[in-house]
């Protein structure tokens, strides 16, 4: 005996679309989310934010009708709700008000996002260093808006962030881009495609038209990132622009490199993954439909591959829309219908990602840090230290783990994994890739044993 339908597992666009449309079929859904309010980062308090809504924009305000829709009979939201552990039998465990729960499905949607990738160089960890994400969580959270900032990395994030900052009236001190024309020139090829998402392209140029209008001063193809405290409070932060060695002194960086696929639930629950060879991220193996290697669970959205938000909301509905087909509560000719509706969106939403992912591509700079820059933040390790454990034969990042202690910290590899990876990866063969699939333990998240002894298991 099930407790639900369907368990879901994020309540960001994929997830909220999945519950929403799973809910409309007459499937009885549980929807966690670790957030107090559904939205996840894109959507993040955005019923909450009524008198800033022109400040993140039409795409952010379009999110109120998901989020609005989630009060429906037959969806059990529970947010505040940290889930740590997911098994392949459809058993979700997961944690609330500190005390731990058990509950089970038919099918299980995992819909938990992404997160951005590690931006290091030498300074990266100092005081007033910090993510765009996690500066745009304190903007939609608490209306902070940063001052006189740095943007510094790549990415349709950088532009939009500045954005919503020259609309609150706290334009950015510059942007720091380290995107190349050599970028720019190889991402040609693939722009006759883009051009059928001509609504992203145009919202992309927006950005950087109101980025222009600002005054906001843009630093392209900067290389030899280095960031110094100044001793009074502000960062120093050195750059090579055009052969010259620049500075800016701030009160606060903002870095960016792009996102990838939040994977550690997927990873845990013994997912097959591969390697994303233009998004250089480890993703899920799945099919059109989201269906993984594990009978009964699917993945929806950017945790089985970037592609955003406006992707993920329909990611959500051809999932849900297989799930109803197989629980028998559509029929063959209906479902066949609405699946070639989606699939047929999803063409032209996702033509313009190939273009993004070449516009955008990771720099070798920061796949490839320099020897004293600190990888892993909690038990200060550099790459130089990393390459000295390779040098000694370590072949794999359990064993780099154990030998040298990265990834040993509070956040349990969260942070470094992805640049350690990276670095063995500039030390093996392409060939050998798949030795480095990523694996998980369980629990994902921290839990305290009081919160263990609280649980009730039937």
């Amino acid at each position: 005996m099930t407790d639900f339908d369907i368990i879901i597992i994020g309540a960001g666009p994929a997830g909220m679309s999945a519950a929403l449309t799973a809910a409309n079929g007459g499937l009885d859904v549980l929807l966690l989310d670790e957030q107090p309010h559904a939205g996840g980062q894109i959507y993040r308090n955005v019923k909450q934010n009524h008198s800033k809504q022109s400040w993140f924009g039409k795409s952010y305000s379009s999110g109120i009708n998901l989020v609005d829709a989630l009060n429906h009979i037959k969806i059990t939201k529970c947010f505040g709700a940290t889930v740590w552990r997911v098994e392949a039998n459809k058993r979700v465990l997961w944690s609330q008000n500190g005390e731990s729960k058990v509950s089970t499905a038919v099918h299980i949607v995992l819909a938990n996002g992404a997160q951005e990738r590690p931006f290091p160089f030498p300074g990266w960890t100092l005081p007033g260093v910090m993510t765009i994400g996690s500066a745009q969580i304190l903007m939609k959270s608490s209306g902070i808006f940063p001052k006189d900032s740095v943007l510094v990395g790549s990415g349709p994030l950088l532009y939009l962030v500045a954005t919503q900052m020259i609309e609150a009236n706290c334009p950015p001190k510059a942007l720091l881009e380290t995107q190349t024309l050599r970028m720019m020139i190889n991402s040609l090829i693939h722009l006759p495609k883009a051009l059928l998402n001509m609504k992203s392209l145009i919202m992309g140029f927006m950005f950087i038209y109101k980025i222009k209008s600002a005054g906001v001063p843009r630093y392209k193809s900067v290389s030899r990132l280095e960031a110094q405290s100044s001793g009074n409070g502000s960062i120093k932060f050195l750059f090579s622009h055009k052969g010259i060695r620049k500075s800016l002194t701030t009160k606060l960086l903002l870095i960016h490199q792009g996102v990838i696929p939040s994977t550690e639930i997927s990873r845990s629950v013994g997912v097959d993954h591969s390697w994303n060879t233009s998004q250089l991220a480890f993703q899920p193996i799945i099919d059109k439909w989201g269906k993984t290697n594990i009978d009964g669970l699917y993945i929806a959205g950017d945790c089985g591959g970037i592609n955003g938000s406006e992707a993920a909301v329909l990611y959500g509905k051809i999932v849900a829309t297989k799930i109803l087909y197989e629980t028998g509560k559509i029929n063959f000719n209906l479902y066949k219908k609405q699946s070639f509706s989606i699939s047929f969106s999803l063409f032209f939403t996702n033509s313009i990602r190939l273009f993004l992912d070449t516009l955008f591509a990771v720099p070798q700079e920061t796949l490839s840090p320099s020897d004293e820059t600190i990888v892993c933040r909690c038990e200060e390790k550099t790459v130089g230290e990393i390459k000295l454990g390779l040098n000694e034969g370590i072949t794999g990042v359990r064993q780099l783990k154990t030998s040298i202690r990265s990834g040993m910290g509070q956040c349990q590899g969260r942070m470094c994994d992805a640049i350690v990876r990276g670095i063995m990866l500039n030390n093996i063969s392409q060939n050998d890739i798949n030795i480095l699939a990523p694996k998980a333990r369980s629990p994902i998240k921290p839990i305290t044993l009081g919160e263990l002894s609280k649980m009730k298991l039937d």
